[in-house]
This record gives C-alpha cells, structure tokens and sequence, in this order.
C-alpha cells in the first residue's frame, strides 16, 4: 500500500493548503454562532493495530451533553449549525491534519471510540490492520446515518415501543449497523484496491453511489 501512503500525505498536504480559507471561516461561524465551547472537537478513537489517537472534527454538538456515540437527526445536542456541517461533511475537514500525520487514511473504516472496534473478535480483527478513514464503503453506504436512525427510531415507537429514543438508536446501531459496518470493512481489507479509493472519493465529494462488495452504497 505504498502507493495509498504516498497519496494520502501529498493530498492531505495539498488539501490543507488549499482549504485554509473554508476552514477558517467555519472556524469563526462556529465561535460565533456556538459559543462557550471549543471549535474543534478532539477525541480518543481506535487507530491501526487498536492504537488510540486523538481524532480532530469541526465541534457540532452542544457543550453539555450526555456523551453518547449514536447521534440521530434532529438530536438535541446537535446544534443547527452542527447539522449542516455535518450534512455537508465540513466537520471532518480537520481528519486532513490526521492523514498529514499519518493516523488516519483518506479511505478506510471510520475510526471508533473504545468500546466498540477494540472489542472485534477472530476475522472482524482485520478491520484493525488498517487506518481509519475519512471516507470508505461503510462510511459511503451509511452517510445519511443519522437520518436512517431517526427514521427507524420512529417506526418503533409508532408501533408502541416506549423505550427513549437514545435506547432504540443505540440497540439500532449495535446490532444492525454496525456489524455490516464491520462486514464492508473487511471485505475492503481483503479485496483492497487503489483504484476503488479514488473512486469512493469522488462519490463522497460529488455525493454519488457506486457499486462495491455486490451492493450500491
């Protein structure tokens, strides 16, 4: 994967260079518009080899708020500015700086606070032996998560389900998106190619599908 190495640290580097200004001008909305807070966002997260690193993200959520790692649209703690960058993937423009410093890849699963990728067992191990990334298959075929949650969460409790929605979300996530999460990464880790990096790039950028591992994501 040299050519992946390479890749990422002279478009990380070009990628800086040239968004220095929308990052910047995030930066002030958010000081302005979400004050007594910080701009960026950094947390503990699962890298290569179950190494932790301190991942960088524009800051979407509120200050206080009670920590959970399953966020579903319309959640609260969830500023409405928070939700357009998120939407528009503007909060991940500081994982730049962590492919530069080579924590992170361009392409890869997305990195998992502990608890949840440090606990894989036998074959799902493999998603591990990679970098995590700011884009790859799951992260593609899960992009609007948040409103797949939302929605899911609503079909519960319009058939009864009295559980808080935090409660449904959570259980949503551990036992259905994630696992397939985990099955795409793996598959990625197994059937790599350079080609298909590029190719899942482009469609995260232009917001288009692409076919990979027999399904559109």
């Amino acid at each position: 994967m040299v050519l992946k190495w390479l890749f990422d640290r002279v478009v990380s580097l070009l990628g800086l260079i040239i968004l220095w200004p929308v990052l910047l001008v995030v930066a002030i909305l958010i000081f302005v518009k979400m004050p007594g807070g910080p701009v960026f966002f950094v947390q503990k997260r699962v890298g290569k080899d179950g190494e932790l690193f301190n991942c960088h993200k524009f800051r979407t959520m509120t200050v206080k708020h009670n920590g959970s790692t399953v966020s579903v649209a319309g959640d609260s703690r969830i500023t409405p500015l928070g939700a357009k960058l998120r939407h528009y993937k503007l909060d991940e423009l500081p994982g730049l700086w962590d492919v530069l410093i080579g924590k992170m890849s361009f392409v890869g699963p997305r990195p998992d606070v502990p608890g949840y990728a440090d606990k894989l067992t036998g074959d799902d191990r493999d998603v591990l032996k990679l970098r995590p990334g700011i884009t790859g298959p799951a992260t593609l075929k899960y992009r609007l998560e948040d409103e797949m949650i939302a929605e899911y969460v609503a079909r519960k409790q319009a058939a009864g389900d009295s559980r808080d929605a935090q409660t449904i979300a959570e259980e949503y996530n551990d036992t259905v998106i994630y696992p397939d999460k985990v099955r795409l990464n793996c598959y990625y880790y197994r059937h790599y190619s350079f080609v298909k990096d590029i190719q899942m790039i482009l469609c995260t950028v232009l917001g288009r599908k692409m076919r990979y591992a027999g399904e559109e994501i």
